[in-house]
């Protein structure tokens, strides 16, 4: 049937088959192979290291929500890139970073704005930030069996609720538990020092740049303590990746946006190594 379909042109049948909006269902039912979860790994001897991103932090402000990664990804105690991207629009409102197997992360990530676009154009609507949120949840589920081999994909989703005019916030564990944060959160290696940083600084009352400042200051602190996390690359040009999220939807700040924010970061450290001690300023 495939090799007739090609040669006449035409998309199979399952392709023009009314079905799931899912298209985890669909690619579960007719490819299942295909899935990153239902893969099975090589035998290999000792250890198996592959590259991990770390860290990813988010904060909410009145109107909207910050979510924004360092750049860094490391294999064992060395850095295997410099420059990674970890910080990505899921769809028109939200966006989603990711912390864990690299590979496994951006492979996920790709699949979920898959899904969420094949609901959109199914349903003609789309989902409910709950809604992506649930979807996120099972893809991260069907990762378990890689999860329990050390191929772990832990993501931070953010993004902004249409319903309730607000910015939300959603963190999961490996078996695709899923909790909402209220106000701030972090995860990855270094997410212990950024959410000690994030406590430390953040209000209820944050501007939309102070929210942006904020994850870049708890991204520094990260670094600082934690050598998988990379902090701002002066020399390299490399800055943290921040995106916000608000009401005119997913916008994610320029480079040079990015490196003016991360340079007054340095600079007020110089001054103030361990960073400011009370409310933003």
């Amino acid at each position: 049937m495939e090799a007739n379909s090609r040669s006449t042109g035409r998309l199979p049948a399952a392709f023009l088959t009314p079905g799931s909006s899912s298209f985890m269902d669909f690619l579960g039912e007719h490819s299942p192979e295909l899935l990153p979860g239902n893969r099975e790994l090589p035998a290999v001897q000792g250890a198996f290291e592959a590259p991990h991103g770390t860290t990813i932090v988010a904060v909410t402000f009145p109107g909207g929500v910050v979510i924004a990664g360092d750049r860094r990804a490391t294999m064992g105690n060395m850095i295997s890139q410099r420059d990674m991207e970890k910080v990505f629009p899921a769809d028109e409102y939200s966006a989603v970073g990711i912390a864990g197997t690299a590979g496994l992360a951006v492979e996920m990530v790709k699949l979920f704005q898959l899904e969420l676009e094949h609901f959109e154009k199914v349903e003609g609507a789309q989902l409910s930030l709950e809604g992506k949120a649930n979807r996120l949840s099972t893809m991260i589920r069907g990762n378990l069996g890689m999860a329990m081999q050390g191929l772990a994909v832990v993501p931070l989703f953010a993004g902004y609720d249409v319903g309730r005019e607000r910015g939300r916030i959603f963190s999961y564990d490996v078996t695709g538990g899923r909790f909402e944060e209220q106000g701030y959160t972090a995860t990855g290696s270094g997410s212990v020092f950024a959410r000690g940083s994030l406590k430390k600084l953040y209000r209820d009352d944050l501007t939309k740049d102070q929210a942006v400042t904020l994850v870049v200051q708890a991204l520094y602190d990260a670094a600082d303590d934690d050598s998988a996390t990379g902090g701002p690359d002066v020399a390299r040009r490399i800055y943290p990746i921040v995106v916000v999220i608000d009401d005119e939807g997913v916008d994610r700040l320029t480079a040079e946006r990015s490196s003016e924010v991360a340079r007054s970061v340095v600079q007020h450290r110089m001054e103030q190594p361990d960073g400011p001690r009370a409310a933003l300023l």
